[in-house]
């Protein structure tokens, strides 16, 4: 699979609140990062599946519209428009990168 294919997979499950094919495509080791700060924010799997359960798949309203997408070597840069989340709907980057074949890393920076 490519990594665009990878990033699309993990989207389509976000936007259809599918916790298992959504963290199929991650690594186990996986970290994410909320810029500007440097530390991660979440730190495997377990963590990840933890959060977007609790924090994201349970808000009716959740849904991230691709504004664009960019792919380079085992990179993977989406500009999203996500709703539901907060109040206001807001724009956000996220910046995937792909090892053997599952997203290791992740850096999220929203526009604001």
């Amino acid at each position: 699979m490519t990594p665009a294919a990878l990033v699309q997979q993990q989207l389509d499950a976000y936007n259809q609140r599918q916790l298992e094919p959504f963290l199929a495509v991650y690594a186990d080791d996986v970290t994410v990062y909320r810029l500007p700060g440097a530390e991660p924010s979440l730190r495997g799997k377990a963590a990840l599946g933890d959060f977007y359960a609790t924090q994201r798949f349970a808000l009716p309203g959740l849904h991230a519209e691709l504004v664009k997408r960019i792919e380079f070597g085992n990179k993977v840069i989406d500009h999203e428009h996500v709703s539901g989340v907060a109040e206001q709907p807001f724009e956000v980057a996220a910046v995937y990168e792909i090892i053997d074949g599952k997203i290791q890393n992740v850096w999220f920076l929203a526009a604001d």
